[in-house]
C-alpha cells in the first residue's frame, strides 16, 4: 500500500473512533426524549415516584452496561415483569442503548 493511501486510512480510522464510541453506548440526549415513561416510575431526578406505595428501585446513574443488559432480558421475556416487558419490547435496540446511556448519566455530577 502506498505510503499516502495507508496515512489516509489511518486518518479515517482514527476519525471514526468517537462516533464509534457514542453510537456503541448511545445517545443520553437522545435517551431523554424516550425517558417520560421511565421517569414515573423510577424516580429519575426531576420527576416525583407516581407510585410510592409500590418498591420501584431507583436506577438514575446505574452502570450503562447492567441497564442495558436488563432491558434487553426483558424485551426477551427472560426477566419477567408485565410492565417493563411492555416498554422494553416497544423499543428498538438503538433506543434501548440511549435509554440506558440516559439513565447511567441521569444524576451524575457533570463540570
Amino acid at each position: 500500500m502506498k505510503p499516502l493511501n495507508l496515512f489516509a486510512l489511518a486518518s479515517l480510522t482514527l476519525a471514526a473512533i468517537p462516533f464509534a464510541a457514542v453510537h456503541a453506548e448511545g445517545d443520553p440526549a437522545l435517551g431523554r426524549q424516550l425517558a417520560y415513561t421511565c421517569t414515573g416510575c423510577h424516580g429519575i431526578e426531576g420527576y416525583k415516584n407516581a407510585y410510592p406505595q409500590y418498591h420501584v428501585p431507583r436506577i438514575a446513574g446505574q452502570n450503562y452496561e447492567y441497564l442495558l443488559s436488563a432491558l434487553n432480558a426483558y424485551q426477551k421475556g427472560e426477566r419477567v415483569h408485565p410492565t417493563m416487558q411492555a416498554q422494553a419490547e416497544s423499543f428498538s435496540e438503538t433506543d434501548l442503548q440511549n435509554l440506558a446511556a440516559f439513565i447511567a448519566s441521569a444524576g451524575k455530577v457533570t463540570k
